[in-house]
C-alpha cells in the first residue's frame, strides 16, 4: 500500500532531537521555538508518509534545522530538512527553486506550510573546509559563487538596498554603544562606504552566507553550495563569509591582512567584479555583523572585522 511505513521505517522519536537544537530554538524563538521542537516528531512523520520515505540514518542538525537521512521509494538517497517557518526559510526555497541544482543542493520537494525540504544527499561529513591548500578552497567557492550571483533574482526576495537603509539608520545608536572612539570612527567610516553605494545596490540572487562550511562534496559535481540564505543584491555583498572562512587558521598563519588581500584578489578577479565597490560592500557586511553584535549587547567590535577592514582599505 503508497504510503504505508513498515517496522524498518521508525519515525522521529524527541530524544533524537539534538539538546544544542533544542537550545537555539528556546533561545531565538522562545515559546514559538519549544512548541516547534516538540511537534517535530509529528511533523516528520507526517512527511516521511507523505512522500514516501524511509529513514537511513541518524540524525543531524544545522544552525536552525534538523536533517534527516533517508531513502526515496526508488531508493534515491536524500535528506529531510525540517525547519521553523519564517522569511529566511522561504527565501532559501525561492532560491533552491530559481537555482534548480546549479551549484546548489537540488531541491526535490517541499512542504509550503511547514517550510520543510527534500533535499539531495550530499556529503555532510565532507566540507570545503577538508581542502588544505587555501588558494584551490578558495578557488573553487569563487567559481561556485560566481554561478550563482550570475542569476538575476526573482521576485518574492528582499533587497539589499533596504537592507542597507534600515542599517544606515540603525548607527547613530549603535555608535554610542562602542566603548572605543576609534571604533566608533571605524563604524561610522563603514556607514559611510555604505551610504555611497546603497542608491546603486544591484539585482543578483546572492547565497548571503557562502563559506567554506556551506560547501558539500557531491556525486553529480564535485562540490556544491547548501544553506543559502538569498536576497536580491551587489556580489559585493557576498564576499565577507568566503573571506572568514577557517579564520583561525588565517590568524594562525601570522599575517592575517595579506591573506584576507590575497583571498580577495582571488575572489574579485573570478567574479569579474569592480574592487571598489566590492570593498564598499564588503564593508557593509562589516557593518551588518557589528549592528547585530551591539544588539547582542557586545560593546567593542569583532577583532576579525578590524582586520579585514584594515586589510582591504590599505590594498
Amino acid at each position: 500500500m503508497r504510503g504505508r511505513r513498515g517496522p524498518s521505517s521508525p519515525t522521529l522519536d524527541a530524544a533524537e532531537v539534538p539538546p544544542s537544537l533544542v537550545a537555539s530554538y528556546g533561545r531565538a524563538f522562545g515559546a514559538d521555538g519549544r512548541a516547534w521542537i516538540a511537534a517535530l516528531p509529528v511533523l516528520a512523520a507526517e512527511l516521511l508518509e507523505r512522500w514516501e520515505l524511509r529513514r537511513d540514518g541518524a540524525v543531524g542538525a544545522g544552525e536552525a534545522s534538523l536533517v534527516v537521512p533517508v531513502l526515496r521509494e526508488d531508493g534515491t538517497r536524500a535528506v529531510l530538512k525540517l525547519q521553523l517557518p519564517r522569511e529566511e526559510t522561504t527565501a532559501a526555497l525561492i532560491g533552491l527553486r530559481t537555482w534548480n541544482g546549479a551549484g546548489t543542493v537540488r531541491l526535490l520537494d517541499h512542504d509550503p506550510d511547514s517550510s520543510s525540504m527534500l533535499l539531495e544527499r550530499l556529503d555532510a561529513a565532507r566540507t570545503l573546509t577538508s581542502v588544505e591548500d587555501d588558494d584551490v578552497a578558495m578557488g573553487i567557492l569563487a567559481e561556485l559563487l560566481a554561478r550563482l550571483v550570475s542569476v538575476p533574482a526573482p521576485p518574492g526576495l528582499r533587497g539589499l538596498g533596504d537592507i542597507a537603509a534600515e542599517m544606515l539608520e540603525q548607527v547613530p545608536r549603535a555608535v554610542t554603544a562602542l566603548a572605543d572612539p576609534v571604533e566608533r570612527r571605524l563604524l561610522r567610516g563603514w556607514a559611510s562606504a555604505v551610504a555611497e553605494l546603497v542608491a546603486e545596490s544591484g539585482d543578483r540572487m546572492l547565497h548571503w552566507d557562502l563559506h567554506y562550511d556551506n560547501v558539500l562534496a557531491a556525486r553529480r559535481e564535485p562540490w556544491l553550495a547548501i544553506d543559502p540564505e538569498p536576497l536580491a543584491g551587489d556580489p559585493g555583498f557576498d564576499l565577507w563569509p568566503a573571506l572568514d572562512s577557517r579564520w583561525d587558521d588565517v590568524v594562525a598563519k601570522g599575517d592575517a591582512p595579506r591573506v584576507v588581500r590575497h583571498r580577495f584578489d582571488l575572489l574579485t578577479e573570478v567574479l569579474g567584479l569592480d574592487r571598489a565597490r566590492a570593498t564598499g560592500w564588503t564593508l557593509g557586511r562589516l557593518l551588518q555583523n557589528a549592528l547585530w553584535d551591539i544588539d547582542d549587547g557586545r560593546t567593542a567590535l569583532a577583532a576579525s572585522s578590524v582586520v579585514m577592514a584594515q586589510a582591504l582599505l590599505n590594498s
